[in-house]
């Protein structure tokens, strides 16, 4: 498999990384202590409030999208992993593969399944029998 990643996905895993260290936001919370102690050398004025507003809205705009990105990778990877252990385990439903394209009332249909033999397995533990479904 290719490791080449876009230029996007370089940008946006390192901006997601660099923004979730400590440093980061010790350095942003410097930033606004710098900009507060800087109120009465500009008498709060309407320009110094807006500084910060503005910079903090963009920052958050482009921020959305990074941290959108890396989650998109992040669900993508660990859908796959766990399509890849269903795959390889025996006994498991091939059918439960890529689940997350299904329609939510399919979905709905599988989980009420799914309820059905939690329940069943919780009356087997209460009555001392095993829970497997195996036996």
């Amino acid at each position: 498999m290719s490791q080449k990643r876009s230029l996007f996905g370089k940008i946006a895993k390192s901006a997601a990384h660099a923004t979730g260290e400590p440093a980061t936001f010790g350095l942003a919370c410097m930033i606004i202590i710098v900009w507060a102690l800087c109120g009465p050398l500009f008498g709060f004025s309407d320009t110094w409030q807006l500084v910060v507003n503005t910079s903090t809205t963009i920052i958050t705009f482009l921020m959305v999208f990074l941290i959108q990105n890396a989650q998109n990778r992040d669900s993508a990877a660990i859908q796959l992993k766990l399509d890849e252990l269903i795959r390889v385990s025996e006994g498991a439903h091939n059918s439960l593969l890529d689940l997350e394209e299904l329609e939510e009332r399919e979905l709905e249909l599988i989980r009420a399944k799914y309820e059905k033999l939690a329940t069943s397995a919780r009356k087997d533990l209460r009555t001392g029998e095993s829970d497997l479904g195996l036996e």
